[in-house]
């Protein structure tokens, strides 16, 4: 399944809510199931992004709608990136001429 990475920045109402950011990562959880997705790893980090995600989805309208539908709660902005393992990766090189 394709594995895409998700950076968060909590949103002003985010942070006035932030003691409940590991609540809301459970919901994240819940939500993805929703959307055929499973969340493999969330993280809280320091610098641009407050939160990184790693998730698997069907594909990119799958991750696309769970992202509308995290972005809808207003707590956090996302960005979110198609991630390629090293077999994936082998996958595309194969095909640069």
């Amino acid at each position: 399944m394709p594995a895409f990475i998700i950076l968060g920045s909590f949103t002003d109402q985010g942070v006035r809510s932030v003691k409940d950011t590991t609540k809301r990562a459970e919901k994240f959880r819940e939500m993805a199931k929703q959307h055929g997705a499973s969340v493999k790893d969330i993280y809280w980090t320091l610098g641009q992004y407050d939160v990184v995600s790693i998730v698997e989805a069907p594909d990119v309208t799958s991750v696309t709608a769970l992202g509308l539908s995290m972005g809808m709660a207003g707590n956090v902005r996302t960005q979110t990136l198609p991630a390629f393992s090293v077999d994936d990766m082998a996958k595309v090189l194969s095909k640069v001429k």
